[in-house]
């Protein structure tokens, strides 16, 4: 991985002026700042303490006897592990350090399961084994590559998983026999995507992989864990497509698996291997399947349809293909699909907007839903929170001869306004805002009685993938365009104030942030951009090898004359003179996806333009905040940024 040693100074390295200006530099242990508060005042730190204090549990798997889960939650700085005997019993942690747990994947056959952990937020993820029985762990991997989407064969000896070790750049999937030690890389075929293991035959001897070109391309293979070449699942010739989610059936005769092929969603379908037949099993459901499981016994199979944002949860008895009735779930989102090794019950992890992520199981005879976890929040009273309401907004093309419309939730405070708003801009592209719970959305929305709107702009996944080409190449600046179609729709909103308008963001939203920011300064009050691209030219020559084929299928290729010279044309760094409000940059020291480089850039442009700019660096972090009291700074810096900058009288 690339160095930042550098980067505690204002670009001193590359030699780029410094604004006379420019405010103090001031470290504190890991943390750089320039231009912020030197405190939090004491009653926004009380204020937010309890938002602050709100917790999550995701499911990791069901334990290899079925009698516990497994789940990722924090107590203390971290994300880590620990188990649960009991619904409603005590969380009991069995992973203790300082960096955040990425993976759990638990072994089927073997008390103990593998995790993933990294340095820093390097992404350069290690995988270890943590013996259940003894409590031991042991390094797997060489402590110096890229690792992670691990699978355990069903005799819980061999684990797949994907690896940049053989050359630092190309991800292959790699093969690790637990009983003797012996790892190997079993495929290292070349070209621009990267490979990942998904599910092993019962019998362990093939195992399913795929190739990933970009979010709309990707190639499904089956190999021989003996080793030999990998042969495509589907025949050649076909159609660029997505495909993901892979599981065997009990026999290996078939292969489930999700594809967009001849569809504008991911359909769930079902490859007879003998005959190269496929049938489509969703075919009525219009939207995303998104998480798929099959139980052990291959008896029945569970998927999620992504509805607007919203999970719908599907079971299919495989005996007849026919759906199973289902109980009522609380509506939001559902992921981390798993069933228990007996096949007798659902685990799965449910989040809404006004809950925090919890684990629940459903009995598959009954229909009885359990709940594992109750999170905290806060001591806060739920009743407080803001759910939010779908709403779209026209665009400016059309669609049909109809104009398109866009997709947001609006996150809107208790009484008339006019209230100040927030537009939250995500990341990806290839992502999509969705309604779960997030504290600073509900402190700003309860607390500051400041509207969120949260968008999900071309180039979002979620609403077909026509939708996420929208904005790809050269077509980049028109989901710039649909935020200015937002601010023209909260200036027909006579409870929102059009002179009170933020954007915030990270990575790609970071992006879009500074992009909006050079469009429409002149209608926003302030901005705030995490981990953000400021040069899409400067970005493709510095993120990590691993990643810049995959990201060049999505943004393009700067080698390409005609779109180097576009992404200068567009670039925010380029265009910094627009940006003409006080501008908050965030930025984690060893993100190995946009590097620090492109913080420090646009941050020394805006000051050198005159603007006003804070920025925050944190030495031990990567693409985004993940320890908490790194997470908690940078909350109250927000604040306190909107305070100052967002909330208050209107522009007259």
């Amino acid at each position: 991985m690339k160095s930042l040693a550098g980067l505690v100074l204002v670009l001193a390295a590359s030699g780029a002026a410094v604004a006379a200006d420019a405010p103090q530099r001031i470290t504190v242990g890991q943390r750089v700042s320039e231009g912020l508060p030197e405190s939090v005042p004491a009653d926004l730190a009380e204020r937010l303490q309890r938002y602050q204090n709100t917790r999550r549990a995701v499911l990791a798997d069901w334990s290899a006897d079925g009698r516990s889960i497994l789940i990722g939650t924090r107590f203390g700085n971290t994300q880590q592990v620990h188990r649960v005997r009991v619904p409603g019993g005590a969380r009991e942690q069995l992973t203790f350090y300082d960096e955040p747990i990425s993976e759990v994947v638990v072994n089927p056959q073997r008390d103990g399961f593998v995790f993933g952990k990294d340095t820093g937020g390097s992404e350069f993820w290690q995988l270890y084994w943590f013996d259940g029985t003894t409590g031991d762990v042991r390094l797997l991997t060489d402590g110096k590559s890229r690792n992670d989407g691990s699978v355990f064969s069903a005799d819980g000896r061999l684990l797949a998983y994907s690896s940049t070790q053989r050359n630092g750049k190309d991800t292959d999937v790699w093969l690790r026999d637990l009983d003797t030690g012996e790892a190997r890389p079993l495929v290292t075929k070349g070209g621009k995507g990267s490979w990942q293991a998904l599910d092993f035959a019962a019998d362990g001897k093939q195992l399913l992989v795929v190739e990933g070109i970009s979010a709309n391309e990707s190639h499904p293979y089956i190999i021989d864990v003996a080793g030999g070449e990998p042969r495509p699942l589907l025949p050649a010739g076909r159609e660029p497509a997505a495909i993901g989610n892979l599981h065997f059936s009990a026999d290996a005769s078939r292969v489930y698996f999700t594809s967009d092929s001849g569809s504008e969603f991911q359909q769930l379908r079902v490859l007879e291997i003998a005959s190269g037949k496929v049938t489509t099993l969703s075919a009525s459901i219009p939207w995303d399947i998104e998480t798929v499981a099959l139980s052990r016994d291959g008896r029945h199979l569970a998927f999620v349809a992504n509805e607007d944002g919203v999970s719908a949860l599907h079971l299919l008895d495989l005996a007849d293909g026919k759906p199973l009735p289902l109980p009522s779930v609380p509506a939001g989102v559902i992921d981390a699909l798993h069933f228990s090794p007996d096949g007798t019950r659902l685990g799965f992890t449910l989040a809404s907007a006004t809950s925090p992520a919890d684990v629940y199981s459903m009995e598959i005879g009954t229909g009885t839903v359990t709940r594992w976890t109750e999170s905290e929040i806060g001591g806060l009273n739920s009743s407080t929170f803001v759910s939010p309401e779908l709403v779209r907004f026209p665009t400016f093309d059309k669609v049909g001869g109809k104009p398109r419309t866009i997709p947001a939730f609006y996150y809107r405070p208790k009484g008339d306004g006019p209230f100040p708003s927030v537009v939250l801009i995500h990341g990806g592209p290839e992502s999509q805002s969705r309604p779960v719970f997030n504290p600073d959305i509900q402190f700003l929305a309860s607390q500051l009685g400041v509207a969120v709107l949260v968008p999900n702009v071309r180039g979002s996944t979620g609403y077909g993938k026509t939708y996420v080409k929208l904005d790809n190449g050269f077509k980049r600046e028109d989901s710039v365009r649909d935020i200015g179609a937002l601010l023209d729709w909260i200036g027909t909103r006579s409870e929102l104030d059009a002179g009170r308008v933020g954007v915030i963001g990270g990575s790609y939203g970071g992006y879009m942030v500074l992009a909006v920011m050079t469009h429409y300064s002149e209608r926003l009050r302030a901005g705030v951009e995490i981990v953000g691209i400021s040069n899409f030219n400067t970005f493709l020559a510095n993120t990590e090898d691993y990643r810049r084929d995959l990201r060049r299928a999505e943004y393009g290729d700067e080698r390409d004359p005609k779109m180097r010279a576009f992404f200068d044309k567009i670039s925010p760094l380029n265009n910094a003179e627009r940006i003409q409000r006080p501008l908050f940059v965030a930025q984690g020291a060893n993100d190995p996806r946009v590097p620090a480089t492109e913080a420090e850039q646009i941050v020394e442009r805006v000051r050198h333009n005159g603007g006003t700019v804070w920025y925050l660096l944190q030495k031990d972090e990567g693409h985004g905040f993940q320890k908490k009291a790194n997470r908690d700074f940078y909350t109250a810096s927000t604040m306190q940024f909107w305070q100052k900058y967002l909330i208050g009288e209107a522009k007259q």
